[in-house]
């Protein structure tokens, strides 16, 4: 909040545009320092005013239509040889950030600033140097899906922003099945799938690593023709009618999940894997006494082995294949965070539940040392005064999602859960009082200790004729790896 800018240290325009001529007539390097432009050991890239008046190579995919410091018909650079990125011109402009923190409603917006222009032009290079389409004339006898632009900042595990995600995603709800598409499909591992690994990982003394692959969709190949408009902002001008044919899955598309699990599922197989029967999700390789165990969950990945020469070997097979993201050992999954020590596996959900708290207007209220009161008896409650509905589902869906690793609020949201259709204010005053609750409770979590035995117990409990409203039983079953 208190920074002091030197400007002996920070780049002059002039200097930019001087950069800019000697970039040009060497090569892309300046080779002296003049007039205050680094050497070549001072700066190994252009800066990003110097990338306004570059001449690049003109490429066929991506037309901006009005960008700042890109001439029509170019993007920032030759899609085989990557892009210029962020990362790469911080070694310059130390004292610029080179992430915005605005998220765009509309492409209108994005084309008005710099860095969202460089996020769309980056996700264009991936669709080029993926071979994911080709430009042709409009069909008349096929339909054509619209494209819109998705923008999101990605945060880390403590909310900070680290980068400025662009993707351009195919409208699919204007499919229809059976004439677009064949089957949809999803591959989502299920929360109690992740537990139990991190329970079997924690109990044979190995560590967890995760990966994730880059633009996972546009690796499946798809069997249907499909043709998709050009991406906003991003038209041809020479040939504006014309439309792009796929040649891979697209995100939006229906079969864009079942065509990239297939390709990567067919993949593992081949290279000795057997995917597993009830989970479909997991795959597993036996090497002899060692054993590689895989967990997908879209385009994230997590794997761990007995034998970490495996776990290496699988990343230099994966990154050999695909592009991918090695993110080292596992930390934040599926808006999990874990903590990977020596003796100990501890899951819980603490980014999560100060996201919720912010986003309802509760951070600040008081806190509740239980998540409902013994002596509560809620009901339809057909006098109390109506609520929106939205806002009390979207509350009761967030707490669901955060039993994952708090099953001490499972009963308390599930019985606030049966309100849904009609809820009134008492319901919302109980629903507030799971999250005054987590208020008081954050960081709680799930343990998992390593001297433990792997033993799965099961506890049962019945409360008979509880229920205020149609006087039915409420019965739990809890299982768990115990020692």
């Amino acid at each position: 909040m208190h920074v002091v800018f030197d400007d002996n240290l920070l780049p002059r325009k002039d200097s930019c545009d001087d950069d800019v001529g000697i970039l040009q007539s060497n090569g892309g390097e300046p080779s002296s320092k003049v007039d205050g432009v680094p050497t070549k050991e001072e700066a190994q890239d252009p800066p990003l005013e110097a990338l306004k008046d570059m001449n690049l190579e003109e490429r066929e995919v991506a037309y901006p239509r009005e960008l700042n410091y890109v001439k029509g018909g170019e993007i920032l650079a030759d899609p085989s040889k990557g892009v210029t990125t962020r990362a790469s011109l911080k070694n310059t402009c130390h004292h610029v950030a080179f992430i915005s923190y605005i998220e765009p409603k509309n492409i209108k917006e994005a084309l008005n600033d710099d860095y969202w222009i460089l996020a769309m032009q980056e996700e264009l290079n991936q669709f080029d140097r993926s071979n994911v389409w080709t430009l042709v004339e409009r069909p008349n006898d096929k339909s054509t899906i619209g494209t819109k632009w998705v923008f999101r900042n990605k945060l880390d595990e403590n909310g900070n922003i680290v980068r400025n995600k662009a993707r351009l995603v195919a409208q699919g709800y204007t499919q229809e099945e059976g004439i677009d598409f064949d089957e949809t499909y999803a591959p989502i591992a299920r929360m109690e799938a992740i537990r139990m690994l991190l329970a079997f990982a924690c109990h044979h003394e190995f560590k967890l690593f995760q990966m994730d692959v880059k633009n996972a969709f546009l690796n499946g190949f798809i069997n249907e023709e499909v043709y998709v408009e050009q991406p906003p902002g991003f038209e041809d001008p020479k040939f504006s009618n014309h439309v792009f044919k796929l040649s891979k899955a697209l995100y939006g598309l229906k079969q864009a999940p079942r065509a990239w699990y297939e390709r990567l599922s067919t993949f593992l197989v081949e290279k000795g894997f057997s995917k597993g029967k009830v989970d479909t999700t997991l795959f597993i390789k036996n090497d002899g006494k060692d054993i590689l165990v895989v967990q997908i969950y879209v385009d994230d990945i997590i794997f761990s082995s007995t034998n970490e020469l495996l776990c290496q070997d699988f990343a230099k097979l994966m990154q050999g294949e695909f592009e991918m993201s090695m993110m080292g050992e596992l930390s934040f999954f599926v808006g999990l965070q874990i903590k990977q020590k020596k003796d100990v596996i501890f899951i819980d959900q603490v980014k999560y539940i100060k996201e919720k708290l912010k986003k309802f207007g509760l951070e600040n209220v008081k806190p509740q040392a239980t998540p409902m009161s013994s002596s509560i008896k809620l009901d339809k409650d057909e006098e109390g005064k109506c609520l929106d509905s939205k806002l009390y589902r979207s509350m009761i869906g967030s707490l669901l999602y955060l039993t994952a690793s708090r099953p001490d609020i499972m009963f308390s949201v599930c019985f606030c859960a049966t309100f849904q259709s009609n809820p009134k204010e008492s319901h919302l005053k109980a629903v507030k009082r799971i999250f005054r609750y987590l208020q008081d409770t954050p960081s709680l979590g799930l343990w998992y200790p390593r001297d433990s035995t792997f033993d799965l117990h099961a506890y049962s409990d019945a409360d008979y004729g509880g229920c205020k409203i149609d006087r039915k039983s409420t019965s739990v079953v809890v299982h768990k790896f115990y020692g």
